[in-house]
C-alpha cells in the first residue's frame, strides 16, 4: 500500500560533473497518475534527473524520495526504459528473454522464472505489438520494435512508477502512436509515467504535466499552467524555433 500521494519529491538536488553543475538546486513535486514530460535544451540535465532519481548518478547535494521513501526502498515499484542508443543491441539474446528480465526484480536473482512469468512477459509483448517476434534475436529488430520491447520489458515488471527516456527517439509513427496509447492505459491504471521528450510540438497532446529544465527547474506543473511561451524562452534562452499556438495563446 503507498501511503503517501506524492510519487516524487525531489528537493535541493545538485549534481556535478568534473565540477561543472549540471542540475543546479532543483525542486520538484511529481503527483501519483500523472503523465509527465521532462523537456528542456540539450544538456539541460534531463537524463541526469533521472539517474539521479534512480540511484545512477550521486548527487551532490539533495534529497530524492519515491513515495516517501529513498528510492533502494522503493526500487521494486519503479521500471526504467533507458535511451535506446545506450544498449548493446548486439548481446545475443531473444526478445523474450529481454521482457523476462522484467520480472527480474519479483523473482529474486536466484529463482528461475516459471510459467506465470513467461505468461506475464508474452502478455507485455502482446501490448505492444510485439508477440510474434518473441523468439526474434534483439540485434534483428528495427529501431521502432527494440523500443517496444523495452517497453514491454518494464510492462512485464508491473511497476507503479515508470521513467521513460526518450522513447519516441528514432521511432515511425505507428510506433510513436502505440506507445501514446501505452502511456495513456498505464494513466488510466493508476501508473505515474514520466518521460524525457523534446518534441514540444506534442507536449499538449500527450501529456498533463510538464517539468520545463535547464540546469535549474524553470517550471513544474499542469501543462496548461506550466508550458507557456514564457517558460519556454527561459528554458531554450530564447532560441526556440517552434512554439504551438496553444502554447502561446497563454
Amino acid at each position: 500500500m503507498i501511503a503517501t500521494n506524492k510519487a516524487i519529491e525531489i528537493t535541493d538536488l545538485t549534481v556535478a560533473y568534473n565540477d561543472k553543475p549540471v542540475l543546479w538546486d532543483v525542486d520538484v513535486e511529481v503527483p501519483s497518475g500523472i503523465l509527465m514530460a521532462i523537456v528542456g535544451p540539450n544538456g539541460a540535465g534531463k537524463t541526469t534527473l533521472i539517474k539521479s532519481i534512480l540511484g545512477l548518478v550521486k548527487p551532490a547535494a539533495g534529497q530524492v524520495l519515491v513515495y516517501g521513501k529513498p528510492y533502494a526502498e522503493q526500487r521494486h515499484l519503479v521500471g526504467y526504459v533507458p535511451q535506446r542508443g545506450s544498449v548493446d543491441w548486439d548481446f545475443p539474446t531473444s526478445v523474450l528473454d529481454v521482457v523476462m528480465m522484467g520480472r527480474y526484480g519479483a523473482l529474486g536473482w536466484f529463482r528461475r522464472p516459471g510459467a506465470s512469468e513467461h505468461i506475464a512477459a508474452l502478455d507485455a509483448l502482446e501490448k505492444v505489438g510485439m508477440k510474434s517476434f518473441a523468439q526474434r534475436q534483439i540485434s534483428q529488430l528495427s529501431g521502432g520494435q527494440q523500443q517496444r520491447v523495452f517497453l514491454a520489458r518494464a510492462l512485464a515488471q508491473d511497476a507503479q512508477l515508470y521513467f521513460m527516456d526518450e522513447p519516441f527517439q528514432g521511432v515511425d509513427a505507428t510506433t510513436e502512436r502505440a506507445i501514446v496509447s501505452l502511456l495513456q492505459e498505464l494513466r488510466a491504471a493508476g501508473k505515474t509515467v514520466i518521460v524525457v521528450h523534446h518534441d514540444l510540438q506534442t507536449v499538449p497532446e500527450y501529456f498533463d504535466w510538464v517539468t520545463l529544465l535547464n540546469v535549474r527547474r524553470i517550471a513544474s506543473g499542469p501543462v496548461r499552467e506550466a508550458f507557456t511561451e514564457q517558460n519556454l524562452r527561459l528554458a531554450y534562452g530564447g532560441k526556440i524555433a517552434f512554439l504551438s499556438r496553444e502554447t502561446s495563446n497563454q
